[in-house]
């Protein structure tokens, strides 16, 4: 998301000169664990997002982009800029163009990634642009399936086509184009295929607004949407439950956590996406995360700086490298392993709020020093540049 804004700036350019706009359940885990036809539905300018004073944004919730710059924690990525990708068309052609440049340096996709398989549920990951994931989850049973973030739907289609199932679903997380971008593709050769995600994200083609706790059925499968602000407004993350299937639920977590790291704060506070991850963290050990990113091996390299002496984290470091090496996916991790060293779910432990230098205050609630904590902890991150 950071290098797709940081990008903006060459297609502004560009169009003023032009004058126009898996591991299979049970199996031990790793060591520290055809371009589809122009929709007639294309964004034409700016797509509206709930501002301060409508009364469409959760208890808690900053809407970022209109505070004043100096106090902005997306600082280094700049306001203008995220305006721009996320508010009008100039982002969605800026999506395009990262959409047909993935596709040239990736004929097939940046991670060889593996199928999860359980009795009756099948977890397809679909590497697509530079560093995304999106995913097909079938109910093997019936073939019909749903997919999260389509950001390319030439990928999708073409897992759908190979899978041979029926696209019911989309699930959407929120509204940047690298987790939306397919949807008007995807629905215009699926006529009938639902697009479902939360109203407060300026989602396009959504047919079927979700609210906190929701559950949508697909075949057999049953998904619950989670209301997770704090990356966007609307930002929702979906868990399919693995009870009927005898295994664990796996949590759909787009930009909301990563393999090691968290989504930037760039329309929620810290204390907002800090409930948001303490929601996801309660869903239990054994949930399988499947993120929007693959972004382990720059997420365990800088957590690796906070925690020098964290035998878990470094394990599961040399495990990525080796991953990454050999272009392998590295999902999905366990919220169990996240807990032992993903920084933005630690900001309890003593060892990490040293590090960063911290201490809580008199009579300060531990909810609000954790939030601070998190607050330094997504600081530092946003400034570091991986090797």
């Amino acid at each position: 998301m950071a290098a797709a804004l940081g990008g903006l700036r060459g297609l502004l350019a560009a169009a003023g000169r032009a004058g126009g706009p898996a591991r299979p359940w049970g199996r031990p885990a790793p060591p520290g664990a055809r371009f589809l036809g122009q929709s007639s539905h294309q964004p034409v300018g700016p797509r509206a997002g709930p501002e301060p004073g409508s009364g469409g944004l959760p208890e808690g919730v900053e809407y970022i982009p209109t505070r004043k710059k100096g106090k902005n924690p997306m600082k280094p990525v700049g306001v203008a800029w995220y305006s721009l990708y996320t508010r009008t068309r100039l982002g969605y052609l800026f999506y395009r163009r990262q959409v047909k440049k993935a596709r040239e340096r990736y004929p097939h996709g940046h991670s060889a990634p593996q199928p999860c398989h359980f009795p009756g549920v099948k977890i397809l990951p679909i590497p697509v642009l530079s560093n995304n994931y999106s995913y097909l989850v079938i109910d093997t049973g019936s073939s019909r399936a749903a997919v999260v973030d389509p950001s390319d739907p030439q990928a999708v289609q073409a897992a759908i086509e190979e899978e041979g199932v029926m696209l019911e679903a989309i699930f959407c997380t929120h509204k940047h184009w690298d987790h939306s971008g397919g949807n008007a593709a995807l629905r215009q050769r699926h006529g009938s295929c639902k697009v479902y995600g939360s109203a407060l994200d300026a989602i396009p083609e959504l047919t079927n607004p979700l609210a906190d706790r929701e559950k949508v059925s697909v075949g057999c499968l049953t998904f619950e949407a989670l209301a997770t602000p704090g990356h966007t407004v609307g930002h929702m993350v979906y868990v399919l439950d693995g009870g009927p299937f005898d295994g664990p639920p796996c949590l759909f977590s787009g930009d909301l956590l990563f393999l090691a790291g968290c989504g930037r704060l760039f329309e929620g506070s810290p204390e907002t996406m800090l409930a948001s991850l303490d929601m996801a963290v309660g869903l239990g050990e054994e949930t399988l995360l499947w993120p929007g990113h693959e972004y382990a091996l720059e997420c365990l390299s800088f957590a690796s700086l906070l925690e020098l002496d964290n035998p878990a984290l470094e394990q599961k470091l040399q495990w990525a490298m080796q991953q990454r090496q050999e272009k392998r996916s590295t999902c999905p991790s366990t919220l169990g392993e996240e807990q032992t060293y993903n920084p933005f779910l630690r900001t309890h432990q003593p060892e990490l709020q040293a590090a960063l230098g911290l201490r809580r205050g008199a009579g300060e609630h531990p909810d609000a020093f954790r939030a601070r904590v998190l607050k330094e902890v997504r600081r530092r991150k946003d400034l570091y540049k991986a090797t």
